[in-house]
């Protein structure tokens, strides 16, 4: 595994429950600024294997990423049951769920 790759894992994995990080933030986190696309790969080809957290992962303005119906409906679903609340446009508030790592 390459070493940016573990550290992203790493990151992603200490979001807490009721917290969100955006893709660049993860790829910022894990030493690479400009892997935020790299960041989505990982989670796409490993969140399962390596247990990560995805829904806890959005855009850089506080929106799901994912394009398709149920993928999309299942991690608003488990956003919620974290109890993070999404406002009238679809977003996530950063200023209120952010998660900040201290790695």
């Amino acid at each position: 595994m390459q070493p940016f790759t573990k550290k992203a894992i790493d990151v992603m994995k200490s979001i807490p429950q009721g917290k969100i990080m955006s893709y660049g933030q993860v790829a910022r986190a894990a030493g690479s600024p400009r892997s935020a696309r790299q960041v989505a790969r990982i989670l796409h080809s490993m969140s399962e294997k390596q247990n990560i957290p995805w829904h806890r992962i959005v855009n850089a303005k506080g929106e799901i990423a994912i394009k398709d119906g149920e993928g999309r409906y299942t991690q608003k679903l488990l956003l919620e049951e974290e109890g993070l609340c999404f406002e009238e446009d679809g977003k996530v508030s950063l200023s209120r769920y952010q998660h900040f790592p201290n790695l």
